[in-house]
């Protein structure tokens, strides 16, 4: 079982950054790939960004592109996502999830993802 923790929420005036950080731990015989997602209050969870841990490649929701950058370390099984020029519609609880065998096609579809962390928030000031 695959567990994800992630950190690195908070509050920040509009135009500050973030740096939200997710860990796995136990056991995973897979990662294909591993995203952010998140929700915002009344909102449907949305698809924010990911990436594919071979070669690396990303994909962003169009309204992130520019302002967040979505990477890896391959030595451990992690993920993070530097926030820059932050907005107030930025604001929600964010999500990093694990896809063990996925298709890139669908990386942005939740049901892509087994794995999931519990959320962190991030709240962004006007």
């Amino acid at each position: 079982q695959v567990q994800l923790i992630e950190s690195g929420g908070g509050l920040v005036q509009a135009g500050g950054s973030l740096r939200l950080s997710c860990a796995a731990s136990g056991r995973t015989d897979s990662t294909y790939a591993m995203g952010w997602f998140r929700q915002a209050p009344g909102k449907e969870r949305e698809f924010v960004a990911a990436i594919r841990w071979s070669g690396g490649i990303t994909r962003y929701l169009d309204s992130v592109k520019g302002r967040f950058t979505i990477s890896r370390d391959n030595a451990k099984i992690a993920v993070y996502l530097e926030m820059n020029s932050l907005k107030p519609e930025d604001t929600a609880v964010y999500f990093c999830a694990l896809d063990p065998y996925g298709s890139w096609w669908y990386v942005e579809h939740e049901r892509e993802y087994d794995y999931w962390g519990p959320g962190t928030q991030v709240t962004v000031s006007s």
